[in-house]
């Protein structure tokens, strides 16, 4: 097993950083892996990362240290994982990117397009017994549905397990790539239609998670074998304080979504780092769309890699800190990277079973189901089903259990939202009950009285119960 990579990245001060505290910074350099930070009230906090990349490193610095051995490691069908952290506005887009992914000047270049030349240049040394296919897909996680940048009609995109190729997005698109060109005005087509937005604190925000899946088949012509690789790249949205950020109407409420997602991340790398090795602890990946996704890179077969994005400025101090502890804790995880080697006939028999129609998957989970419940509770599930988009491998038992858990868990759930909605309700009506009781009290006492003595009260808790509720 082996832990993630974690890298820290301090960007230069921005010009209104600059303009507010000169050019005061809040971390002192130790070594190339070792710094303090200083919060807001000058306590000072040691951190140590595999690489620290301070202000004046390159482009070139973060891609050969960071992301080059993954690469490589792809195309020897070794799965892999790019990960940037960070607040709003840290530097996470530029690191991925670059000022633009058909930038030409070579110090500039983002990790992205580094990649796509990585990819196309290990293939080039490979033995001409080796055949190669590249394929990319693009989505963005935008108020927790997965959209496809490729095909925007595609806006809710599902996520399911196979067994043999672990977390998949269904139906998303996928292009095949020829060489580095085409490579990368397919992302910038994609990148085209990612959801962006303005605050204070970044005038072209990202306002969604995007990820960048490329796929490398190895075919060895001699052995008749396949091996596969998957390279994925996450450029996460930034975590938001609305006070720093002004957000405000549609914008608030993409943040509001972000920093859950973000929340639900950190959940998952505390459940992954804080368990008892004896005892199995619950990982809820299935918290939001953003950690099923990483499901893989998180806890199962990928080498992944963290750059944490901060800004060095004191303003930033206690955000910075916030990324840094996410860091450090992210770097306790183990992963199981491994080379899946499988037969040309098995392979092409399990993608075929793996791209199987909803319906399909759907009929042989209900039939296997059908041992154990009624028809009702059949027809219940096929509904729970549909509604919850579920998309499973049938012919696997642990992927079969872990659909039935899901029902279950969602049924429940549903079940209790019910309840306390009808509890509500209940109460509610308890309340207007009494309300409606307290009026019959006082109308009773007001008809006792003597005539003019009793219009005069009614006239008075009229004119009272309008402005208070209840009576």
């Amino acid at each position: 097993m082996s832990n993630v990579t974690v890298c820290v990245r301090f960007r230069p001060l921005s010009s209104k950083e600059k303009r507010d505290l000169g050019d005061n910074i809040c971390i002192q350099s130790m070594d190339s892996e070792t710094f303090i930070i200083k919060d807001e009230k000058e306590e000072g906090f040691t951190f140590s990362f595999d690489k620290v990349f301070y202000e004046e490193s390159n482009q070139a610095d973060v891609y050969e240290f960071l992301v080059l051995p993954i690469v490589r490691d792809t195309v020897n069908s070794i799965n892999g994982t790019i990960i940037t952290y960070g607040q709003t506005g840290a530097g996470k887009t530029y690191s991925m990117e670059g000022p633009n992914i058909l930038e030409s000047d070579e110090k500039k270049k983002g990790i992205l397009p580094r990649v796509v030349d990585g990819l196309f240049a290990c293939i080039k040394t490979s033995a001409d017994s080796t055949k190669y296919t590249v394929k990319l897909s693009m989505v963005e996680i935008y108020m927790e549905k997965v959209r496809d940048l490729f095909d925007l009609s595609k806006d809710n995109i599902q996520i399911k397990e196979s067994k043999t190729q672990g977390i998949v997005l269904s139906g998303a698109t996928e292009i095949s790539l020829s060489d580095t060109a085409e490579a990368l005005q397919s992302l910038s087509s994609g990148i085209a239609n990612r959801a962006i937005g303005e605050t204070q604190m970044n005038m072209a925000s990202s306002r969604s998670h995007c990820v960048y899946m490329f796929t490398l088949n190895q075919e060895s012509i001699s052995e008749k074998r396949v091996k596969s690789g998957k390279l994925i790249l996450v450029d996460l949205a930034g975590s938001e304080k609305v006070e720093k950020t002004g957000a405000e109407g549609r914008v608030l409420e993409e943040a509001k979504t972000i920093n859950k997602s973000l929340s639900a991340l950190g959940n998952v790398i505390n459940a992954l780092t804080c368990g008892s090795p004896a005892k199995a602890n619950h990982i809820p990946y299935r918290d939001s769309k953003l950690t099923r996704m990483l499901q893989d890179a998180l806890g199962g077969n990928s080498r992944t890699a963290l750059l944490c994005c901060c800004s060095p400025s004191p303003s930033n101090a206690s955000e910075s800190l916030s990324t840094l502890r996410f860091g450090a804790r992210a770097k306790h995880i183990k992963t199981s990277p491994l080379v899946i080697k499988v037969s040309e006939e098995k392979c092409s028999k399990k993608n075929g079973d793996a791209s199987g129609t909803r319906d399909e998957s759907f009929e042989k989970i209900l039939e296997k189901m059908s041992e154990r419940l009624n028809d009702e509770d059949i027809k219940l599930l096929e509904e729970l089903f549909i509604q919850a988009g579920l998309f499973v491998d049938p012919d696997s038992e642990e992927d079969l259990e872990s659909a039935i858990q899901d029902v279950v868990q969602q049924t429940i759930s549903s079940l209790m939202k019910a309840v306390e909605e009808l509890r509500s309700t209940v109460e509610m009506l308890q309340r207007e009950n009494n309300a409606m009781k307290g009026r019959l009290a006082v109308a009773e006492r007001c008809d006792a009285l003597p005539g003019k003595n009793a219009d005069f009260l009614q006239k008075i808790f009229g004119f009272l119960s309008s402005f208070i509720p209840g009576m």
